[in-house]
């Protein structure tokens, strides 16, 4: 279920979270989507030769939860992503369960404008994507 909260409701400090287990069929299909076909993500024997020993999920996989957040949760439908700074801090590998938050730490008022904070954790509550949104809520 979408929600929409009305921007004069959101204030600093709110957070909101998705999480979901990341498996073979995700991998696959944003590659597909996306034509990242690199082999550390599809190519277990090439991933095995790597510095994390098995694939790993795409970087901007991990992102794309916290879009997910942004456009169903907080704040909601009728939300306008403008930017985002990322950084990649760990692997995700299939079968790891992660966790996109944000949290909203600036209200820029008459431009209906957030700027949150963006993370994203695995299992273990090791952060693997960390970063900064920018949106405007219609």
């Amino acid at each position: 279920m979408v929600q929409d909260i009305a921007f004069a409701d959101i204030k600093v400090g709110d957070k909101a979270s998705v999480s979901k287990t990341v498996t073979e069929y995700d991998v696959y299909t944003f590659a597909g989507v996306t034509g990242d076909f690199n082999p550390v993500h599809i190519n277990a024997e090439f991933a095995k030769q790597t510095m994390f020993k098995e694939r790993i999920a795409h970087g901007m996989l991990s992102a794309g939860f916290i879009s997910a957040v942004l456009g169903t949760t907080l704040p909601g439908a009728n939300t306008i992503y403008l930017g985002q700074e990322l950084a990649f801090k760990a692997p995700v590998k299939i079968g790891d369960t992660v966790t996109a938050t944000v949290e909203v730490i600036e209200k820029i008022e008459g431009k209906n404008r957030l700027i949150l904070k963006t993370t994203v954790t695995n299992q273990a509550g090791v952060v693997v994507t960390d970063g900064k949104a920018t949106v405007m809520k219609k």
